[in-house]
């Protein structure tokens, strides 16, 4: 019966299976994989062994697959999406489809990164290039109970080398095409007995991967570099302490946006004001038209100290961390090659943690750990977006001219300041109306250096109390109960100055508009360009805290987690159920509206997640096959969706998706290594009525005659949520060939296949729905007598095209605009071990 069900096993593991070969160390059985060590449960579990859904990418597979950081993370783990948008800090994580947190500093990300054990709070603090790294936990499914409050879709834990006391270290230096270069390093040995060190370092440039028509510059290019020292005090055999330092700087011309549809607005900008727009027929030449080139700065530093003590009954850790992130970009926001609009944004973050937890020791039925999490952050953040040269000529063309009748039907006073006119843009005509409070004539409209400043601090203070027990009622079952307690506050206070008079315009009380009986298109050509706050009352920005909004959001909850598992032998099986949370977020930005006030809110509520799970993991000879099935539900989905001119925040009521995920490797001859995953996904949305509106939806937000606009909501509910495709499948082969003496090679082959899905739900499905088919591939010659080794690798080896995410183009309605991905990269890679 045994081998029938190995059968079985060994069969589903050619089907579908994972990307994960963590050097440990080797068996004696030479086509047997190696061993998997994960802390996903805060102490050291064989991947076979615990009972959460993870999947694990070792040092080789990241070597190997030229994993260069998180982004590049997402072709071996198809569970797990990473996107970069419109500035090198903008990049997002999403595991099962659920993810939040890019391009608004008061939303977290529902996916925690975790690097050796201290919690990065914004996704741009993530993106330094990785060090030497150990291994990759991807946690899928909410962590809240052991890792705390912004973790309801899942965790990302890095977990870096220590360093050794035998002196060694290892070089690689990479040349490839676009004129790549990297030289990266690590040195480690000790300094006494009890002292060891390990220096990393890395400098990664390379030119773009797209091209500026307008200025002739690179975009998208990478000029980054790194450095970390870490040290190792190990006094006793019962204490270590770990001292980590790092530094990391980014100066990158970021990042390419081209257009995917060229509307009204954007085509009179070629066909009006004779300015450059883009081909949309070409979006995969990776042209692009700006007028300036984007600029981001960004810079990283941080230290951390991690204590281990062993008090014989239990494992005392304590891990304190204190990190600064610094952003600033600048960008033209109309993507076009005229000066209409810019767009300089910067933010400074501080943030303070500490870990202490207590973890039981011994062999008996009962393990437990108990622990704490406190989280001090503050931040500044903010923009400024400033009309250029151009603006005014692309107003008039928007507005559009008044029709030669009405101006013949003028009334004698205003008819000397029109004389003359046979063509007359409606803007110029609202100038010469003589209202004293709201139009006043002389007064100039749309002019360079008007515009918006929007600028924001918060600070966050945020802990929790957590536990977990487990409890092996016999040799094969063991019961699991966690439970956490999360508390979070954030007092916001904003600074929004509106330089921008044409917006601060009450159209609706200009008396002459109906007296003269205006066409409803002209007036609401002139409501559309009220880009800021025009949709509401007072016209301008209501800044907070204020008599009725504290400015204050505080919020605590209970998180749990129960689970059974069983041993059955060579399989282990698990049932749980488990909850999430995460706190609730401000919208710093001036898309936000007082409460109750036309227009999305300040704040969204926290979410609470609950995930249904099934896993069974295998062992079979020469490799392990993992599956897991579940249902996941999070309650008031923090959304924030961009609609051309901002962000719109809002807590969908519930989002829900079943799904499946297969893990395998197998080794079936000692030479060759197979390895795949698969996550099917089927997500609805079970209530959402305030998703933002958009213009392609004209049935459920139809324009508004008399004022220009559409309704700020429109309702989703049993609709597919975008941007989570059905299946996701990624499967790699490598082949390993002794060529005798001291030289050894392989051949490695991945295959990243996304089905087709809309990328996003403000972007026409024809124009957002696409899908992806990877082929990365290396090829490596290994001389071990010398420890060297020479790799030569390609990245989208096929040249597949796709679009990484698509969005209505800033004021610009009725365009679209994307961002394709990557071209395909190629070089060598020569490692030196030592």
């Amino acid at each position: 019966m045994r081998n029938v069900q190995m059968l079985g096993v060994s069969a589903l593991a050619l089907a579908i299976a994972a990307p994960a070969f963590a050097q440990q160390t080797r068996p004696a059985d030479t086509n047997a994989i190696e061993e998997i060590v994960v802390t996903a449960t805060k102490r050291e579990q064989t991947l076979q062994d615990v009972p959460i859904s993870v999947a694990v990418t070792g040092q080789q597979t990241i070597e190997r697959a030229q994993v260069r950081d998180l982004i590049d993370l997402q072709s071996v783990v198809p569970s797990l999406k990473v996107s970069q948008f419109n500035a090198t800090g903008q990049t997002n994580f999403i595991i099962r489809g659920f993810g939040n947190g890019n391009g608004n500093d008061g939303i977290e990300s529902s996916v925690g990164v975790f690097i050796d054990g201290v919690y990065r709070s914004r996704s741009a603090a993530a993106l330094d290039d990785l060090p030497e790294v150990e291994r990759i936990e991807v946690l899928r499914g909410p962590q809240s109970t052991l890792f705390g409050k912004n973790v309801s879709a899942g965790a990302i834990s890095i977990v870096t080398k220590r360093p050794q006391f035998e002196a060694g270290g290892k070089i690689e230096a990479t040349i490839g095409n676009y004129d790549t270069r990297q030289i990266k390093g690590t040195f480690t040995g000790p300094l006494s007995d009890t002292l060891a060190v390990r220096l990393s370092g890395s400098l990664n440039k390379r030119d773009g991967f797209f091209t500026n028509l307008t200025t002739g510059s690179d975009v998208n290019d990478r000029d980054r570099w790194s450095i970390r020292g870490d040290v190792l005090w190990e006094p006793t055999d019962k204490t270590s302490v770990r001292f980590i330092a790092d530094y990391n700087k980014i100066n990158e011309t970021c990042c390419a946006v081209s257009s995917i549809l060229n509307g009204p607005a954007t085509l009179a900008i070629g066909a009006v004001l004779k300015k450059p727009i883009s081909d949309t027929t070409k979006v995969f030449d990776r042209n692009v038209i700006f007028n300036t080139d984007p600029a981001n700065n960004l810079s990283g530093k941080g230290v951390s100290a991690q204590v281990d003590h062993d008090l014989t009954f239990a494992k005392l850790t304590a891990i304190t961390a204190y990190r600064n992130q610094k952003n600033a970009s600048f960008q033209d926001i109309d993507f076009t090659g005229a000066d209409i609009s810019n767009n300089r944004t910067s933010n400074a973050i501080k943030t303070f943690t500490q870990e202490v937890r207590l973890a039981s020791s011994g062999d008996g039925p009962i393990n437990w750990l108990i622990g704490g999490f406190y989280q001090n952050e503050k931040l500044d953040t903010g923009r400024t977006i400033t009309y250029g040269s151009d603006i005014r000529a692309f107003a008039d063309a928007l507005s559009g001219p008044v029709p030669a009748t009405l101006l013949g039907a003028l009334p004698a006073t205003l008819r000397p300041a029109l004389t003359g006119r046979s063509n007359l843009y409606a803007l110029e005509f609202l100038q010469s109306l003589a209202t004293p409070t709201l139009v006043r004539p002389g007064l100039t409209y749309f002019q360079p250096g008007q515009g918006i400043d929007d600028y924001y601090n918060m600070k966050q203070t945020s802990y929790s109390l957590f536990g977990q027990v487990d409890y092996r009622v016999t040799d094969k079952l063991t019961l699991t109960g966690g439970l956490a307690y999360l508390n979070d506050e954030k007092k916001a206070r904003s600074n929004v100055v509106m330089n921008d008079p044409f917006s601060a315009l009450n159209l609706g009380a200009v008396p002459q508009f109906p007296a003269l009986g205006l066409p409803g298109n002209l007036y609401s050509a002139l409501g559309a360009l009220q880009f800021f706050y025009g949709n509401t009352t007072n016209h301008g920005p209501v800044n907070f805290p204020n008599a009725s909004e504290s400015g204050v959001l505080k919020a605590d909850k209970v998180t749990y987690a129960v689970r059974a598992a069983y041993d059955f032998g060579a399989i282990n099986a698990y049932v749980s159920y488990s909850t999430g949370w995460k706190a609730g977020a401000y919208n710093l930005s001036s898309d936000s509206r007082p409460p109750n006030a036309n227009g999305v809110g300040r704040t969204a509520n926290p979410e609470n997640v609950d995930v249904y799970e099934l896993g069974v993991k295998a062992n079979f000879p020469g490799g392990y096959a993992n599956v897991a099935v579940f249902k996941q539900s999070i309650k008031g989905f923090q959304s924030n969706a961009f609609t051309g001119l901002g962000y719109s925040l809002v807590n969908a009521g519930e989002e829900s998706v079943k799904g499946f995920e297969v893990d395998s490797a197998w080794r079936p001859v000692s030479w060759l290594n197979l390895a795949a995953a698969v996550t099917y996904l089927d997500p609805v949305y079970d209530s959402f009525t305030g998703a933002a509106c958009v213009n392609y939806d004209t049935a459920r937000c139809p324009v508004d005659p008399a004022t220009g606009r559409r309704p700020n909501f429109r309702d989703l509910t049993g609709d597919r949520p975008a941007g989570i495709p059905k299946w996701s499948f990624s499967t790699s082969a490598t082949v390993n060939h002794d060529f005798g003496g001291d030289y050894q090679g392989y051949a490695r082959v991945e295959y990243d296949y996304t089905s087709k899905t809309q990328l996003t739900e403000t972007t026409p499905p024809e124009l957002s729905t696409w899908g992806q088919k990877v082929v990365n591939a290396s090829v490596g010659v290994t001389n071990t007598a010398k420890q060297i080794e020479v790799m030569v690798w390609a990245r989208n080896l096929t040249k597949d095209d796709s679009l990484i995410s698509t969005f209505p183009t800033v004021a610009q309605d009725g365009s679209y605009s994307g961002y394709p991905n990557a071209p395909r990269t190629y070089g060598v890679t020569v490692r030196k071990s030592f």
